[in-house]
């Protein structure tokens, strides 16, 4: 047997990289296992609900505290009828789309930042736009319809 053997070395090629995991996959663990950072995370969306639900309510206060005056002020019956019957649900229905909007909104964005996406990927650089060869010419113009000779 020989008396010393020089350490064998691997070959390498390239520098090593640390192995990352997805910022997503961690988020999603806080909020499982309910940890203080998860709940704050949950708790965030609640607030986020919540201001969206206040703000929804304080713009439904406005009209329904206001229609008595109106309806005061119009002393008609059928003008009364008419403006409880057809003109207050058009209101109501949009304000529950705004409020449906914003509410989604609010759970796409949570759902993006438990993902990990909170910040977007780089968008794609365009190509770069090969030199012209050399050797071509410069093309012809196109030829008119007033070159042709004949009547117009």
């Amino acid at each position: 047997m020989p008396a010393e053997q020089a350490p064998r070395r691997e070959v390498v090629t390239g520098d090593r990289k640390a192995v990352r995991r997805p910022a997503g996959r961690r988020t999603q663990l806080e909020i499982h296992e309910q940890t203080p950072l998860g709940a704050a995370y949950v708790r965030s969306l609640m607030r986020s609900q919540l201001r969206t639900g206040l703000a929804a309510l304080a713009v439904l206060a406005l009209p329904v505290v206001t229609l008595p005056l109106f309806l005061g002020a119009l002393r008609s019956p059928a003008t009364t009828w008419a403006v409880l019957g057809f003109a207050c649900y058009p209101v109501l229905v949009a304000l529950a789309w705004a409020y449906v909007r914003r509410a989604e909104r609010n759970e796409r964005d949570f759902a993006r930042l438990v993902r990990g996406a909170e910040h977007p990927p780089e968008p794609v650089r365009p190509a770069a736009v090969p030199p012209p060869r050399t050797g071509e010419g410069p093309r012809p113009a196109p030829a008119d319809d007033t070159d042709r000779g004949g009547a117009a």
